[in-house]
């Protein structure tokens, strides 16, 4: 048997891009479509080092997650690379103050390491289920602009030119600050343009002031089938009970625990009948390792993940799962690109990325099977720090 590479060092590296048409919405700075600016964005990877010369590679999480790595990282050196569950449990703890950020990128990476060191993608090393998945088309939320997604009408345009791509499900983000009539009008105008066509969803972001607010919404998704609605209320998505209650009023299946990280909490969750759909995130919920945990204790329950946002660590975890149904292609929109870094040779998640079965497939190279552009990356780097 071979013997397990050895971790000697975690790195962390920050570089910057530029998102043309893109500014920051101004209540809770979400990017928008804003015609004719510039939104400068950063993005962060993680990569993890061995004694064997195999290195294992994770772009993806935030600025306040990435400062947390520190924490956990003196633990994790010299550790076995495969001892993926120790150094998880061992970061739940050192961060628990902390919201455990940061154990989720480290996790991600080990993955990757993992899979390169046995010549094998990640989803085979969890166990294969499927190597293919529809998705849905996942707006922007919604702006202002003429040519953008300003109007009820311009959501169902958009929904109808993603089901001619092939797209067998469209979800909703709209208005930081419309009024409750006019994310009505919005449900309503989208269903009656492409319902039972295609698969709805509503993802309101919190954005929704009231409970009572929250239910009239509902019950315009009951009106047309929506397939599922999600964080509607100011609450931030953390209430179960709230959310049960909701759900006594309302037909329409919901989906929460975006905003709750990790397998104990979103379990809670789900035995206070807070949810119908189980939210999963791989930057959120403990890597790959946790949120593998949650969805094989959401199957317990006889519930389904979804996976939140795109990526190549969400299809690889999607092949190995039977209990979720739809990948999230986002965020989309009819005149931008996704505010994705554009860091990578051999992979993306854009509105066109589909095949004509409305399906992607998971990457089937080493690890998580991706190549980082690291000529694009050095170029714009702005900061770098290592443990070792």
């Amino acid at each position: 048997m071979a013997k397990a590479p050895i971790i000697t060092k975690i790195e962390l590296t920050e570089f910057e891009y530029t998102l043309d048409n893109i500014a920051a919405e101004g209540t809770i700075s979400i990017p928008v479509y804003s015609k004719g600016s510039k939104l400068q964005s950063r993005a962060r990877i993680v990569r993890v080092f061995t004694d064997q010369g195999v290195t294992g590679e994770y772009i993806g999480g935030s600025a306040t997650e990435h400062s947390a790595i520190g924490m956990f990282a003196g633990a994790a050196l010299g550790q076995s690379a495969f001892a993926r569950e120790k150094i998880y449990n061992d970061a739940k703890q050192a961060l628990r103050q902390h919201a455990r950020m940061g154990m989720s990128q480290v996790d991600m990476a080990l993955w990757d390491l993992a899979g390169k060191f046995f010549d094998a993608p990640v989803y085979q090393l969890l166990g294969e289920h499927r190597k293919s998945f529809p998705a849905y088309a996942s707006t922007y939320c919604g702006d202002r602009e003429k040519d953008g997604l300003a109007t009820s009408e311009h959501y169902a345009d958009f929904a109808e030119q993603c089901l001619e791509m092939g797209y067998k499900a469209f979800k909703i983000h709209p208005w930081q600050d419309a009024p409750i009539e006019e994310h009505i009008k919005l449900v309503e105008t989208v269903g009656k343009r492409v319902g039972g066509k295609m698969d709805l969803m509503l993802d309101p972001f919190c954005a929704i002031q009231t409970f009572g607010d929250a239910v009239k919404l509902g019950r315009a998704c009951d009106a047309y089938n929506y397939y599922w609605w999600e964080d509607p209320m100011k609450d931030g998505g953390v209430s179960a009970f709230a959310h049960r209650k909701l759900r006594e009023l309302v037909k329409t299946p919901i989906l929460q625990l975006e905003h709750t990280r990790g397998l104990e909490p979103h379990v809670d969750f789900i035995v206070a009948d807070g949810t119908d759909f189980v939210r999963i995130d791989q930057d959120y919920d403990g890597g790959i390792t946790g949120v593998m945990k949650i969805a094989h204790a959401s199957e317990g329950f006889g519930l389904d993940v979804e996976p939140h946002g795109p990526g190549p660590s969400r299809r690889h975890c999607m092949a190995a799962m039977r209990n979720s149904n739809y990948y999230e292609m986002g965020l989309l929109h009819p005149k931008a690109d996704p505010f994705h870094a554009p860091a990578y040779l051999n992979y993306e998640d854009k509105i066109g990325s589909i095949d004509a079965n409305g399906e992607l497939s998971v990457p089937e190279g080493p690890g998580l099977g991706v190549e980082l552009d690291w000529d694009y990356i050095e170029k714009h780097r702005t900061g770098r720090v290592e443990f070792e």
